[in-house]
């Protein structure tokens, strides 16, 4: 059974890689947009989507005592993270962004040796080390960030690796998915609702499409990662984290023509072969 839920959190971190790099896509897609305007639509859509889904379940909006204060530092963490992303895919190169967003498995295993005492073996540590080089290898940073979006970006890291931590200790506890997400969901919006109010940037429907379908995959991505980390501790299934970066590849080749050069095919390789042994090591 233990193996089964591995699986299944491994599953499920893939699909939520998948959705992420769809929604980076649409977010760069959208242009010129405020990022906390991008930020309040990309989380509208799942906030009336899980908050329908709880509505609609046996148990409504029945959220577990022990959750809350898990759920605010959830939320808290997560939507800071969000906003920190979105603001270094505005004024960053986009590999480079999102290079610094892979540090969030980083960051999750450390935090669950803080908040969980999960303490991750020297071959978890070397397994994600060697996954991130692969990352760095397609990303190429090219050295030249600039100093405060370079520093959000990694500070984006940080706040998703805690979140991702607290969804994994609500998760433990027995809490529903929908709930973590609905809270964040409507939590983030809560928060980026007074930038749209008194600084709203009239947009073009191409731009509002765009960032409905960031909220979509964004949405996708936020039940993904939930379910994956409460199937799962982050040491074991964290590196599978780095398959968006191949995601994204995909996506570039098909609608931008980006072709792979030597440096991302190596980097595809290490990540698929860090994937691969991490899968051997679990069976």
């Amino acid at each position: 059974m233990k193996i089964k839920k591995k699986y299944q959190g491994i599953f499920f971190i893939i699909c939520a890689a998948f959705f992420f790099s769809l929604m980076t896509f649409f977010v760069r897609l959208a242009g010129d947009v405020p990022t906390f305007q991008k930020s309040f639509f990309r989380n509208i859509v799942a906030a009336v989507f899980a908050v329908s889904i709880l509505a609609r379940s046996e148990e409504k909006f029945k959220v577990l005592s022990t959750s809350w204060i898990s759920l605010f530092l959830r939320a808290g963490f997560g939507t800071a993270a969000l906003i920190a992303n979105f603001y270094a895919v505005d004024h960053m190169n986009l590999a480079d962004a999102n290079i610094l967003n892979k540090l969030s498995p980083f960051f999750a295993i450390l935090m669950s040796r803080v908040i969980l005492k999960e303490k991750p073996s020297k071959q978890d540590l070397i397994t994600v080390f060697i996954a991130f080089a692969g990352a760095v290898l397609v990303a190429k940073p090219t050295g030249n960030m600039g100093i405060l979006p370079a520093a959000l970006g990694i500070f984006g890291g940080f706040g998703a690796g805690v979140a991702y931590t607290f969804v994994r200790k609500m998760g433990m506890q027995g809490e529903r998915g929908a709930v973590i997400v609905a809270f964040f969901s409507v939590f983030s919006t809560l928060v980026t609702l007074p930038s749209l109010l008194f600084d709203y940037h009239p947009m073009t429907m191409n731009q509002l499409l765009c960032l409905v379908f960031a909220g979509f995959a964004g949405m996708g991505g936020q039940f993904s990662i939930t379910k994956a980390y409460t199937k799962a501790p982050a040491k074991e299934i964290s590196v599978y984290d780095y398959t968006q970066v191949l995601f994204a590849a995909m996506l570039g080749l098909v609608f931008f023509d980006q072709v792979p050069d030597v440096y991302s095919l190596t980097g595809y390789i290490i990540i698929i072969g860090a994937a691969i042994f991490r899968t051997l090591r679990l069976s």
